[in-house]
């Protein structure tokens, strides 16, 4: 029982042989994927590979290197995009000042509004946080006195503050297959802190394949790699994780259940 929480299924990389993924994935035993957006404007696109494949849902967002591209899009039309029935969560949104590829300002608009859209939904916001972790915990807790709104940091790469500002937000923490690499200590002890009810597994494929397939295009049955590597860190069973994340993954994600 594994749920890939983050993949990219419409991306060139995994769109070539989608159907040769989806089958691998099954056999794996990955139980659902979600494929997640990146541009509002190809919502449709997003949508229509839910709804080609019971086991995949899907989100509606503007991650934070297209924000400055997207400002047109306002919170109004991410309710109203999300109300699709595969749509399970808001997002990716966030702060990615590694990359820098938008202005911080419009990045935060961006999240901002995303925020809006969660916290009126009540679908989780799934969050893209990269060398942004003291402005992404300013955010999040001042948003978070606004009212409360479900959400996941996705590939998490920060560090142990955010990770702990996060948790008592009642925010849920999402790891990919960077976990399973030699310089991942740091994400190694924030998966050893995550309560058992507060975190998910994922690939963000194509990108970040675990090893043993670092350095080729990652794909959602690779998610059993990383989920190993959780168990190790954690110092449980894989079927454990399995159990736990499906559970968590359902608990926050709560309309992929009648979806």
């Amino acid at each position: 029982m594994l749920i890939d929480s983050h993949c990219h299924l419409d991306f060139p990389e995994l769109a070539t042989d989608r159907n040769g993924v989806m089958a691998r994935a099954r056999e794996a035993g990955i139980d659902g994927m979600v494929t997640i957006c990146t541009w509002v404007d190809k919502f449709d696109t997003i949508s229509a590979i839910a709804d080609a494949h019971p086991d995949v849902w899907c989100s509606v967002g503007t991650h934070p290197h297209n924000a400055d591209q997207e400002l047109h899009i306002e919170t109004a039309d991410l309710v109203r995009l999300s109300a699709h029935p595969r749509c399970v969560a808001i997002g990716e949104a966030g702060l990615d000042y590694f990359y820098d590829n938008a202005p911080k300002a419009a990045q935060e608009t961006g999240l901002r509004r995303h925020i809006a859209a969660a916290r009126i939904t009540g679908l989780p916001l799934v969050i893209h946080s990269r060398s942004a972790d003291e402005d992404m915990a300013r955010i999040l807790e001042e948003e978070a006195g606004q009212g409360p709104f479900p959400f996941v940091l996705h590939c998490y790469t920060g560090g142990t503050d955010l990770a702990r500002r996060a948790l008592a937000l009642g925010g849920y923490i999402s790891f990919s297959g960077i976990i399973t690499f030699r310089n991942a200590e740091t994400i190694r002890d924030v998966c050893r802190m995550v309560p058992a009810d507060r975190y998910l597994v994922e690939t963000d494929a194509p990108y970040l394949a675990p090893v043993p397939h670092r350095g080729q295009s990652n794909e959602p049955s690779f998610v059993r790699h990383t989920a190993a590597a959780v168990a190790a860190a954690r110092g449980v069973s894989l079927a454990e994780v399995g159990v736990e994340t499906t559970a968590n993954f359902y608990r926050l994600f709560r309309k992929a259940q009648i979806a």
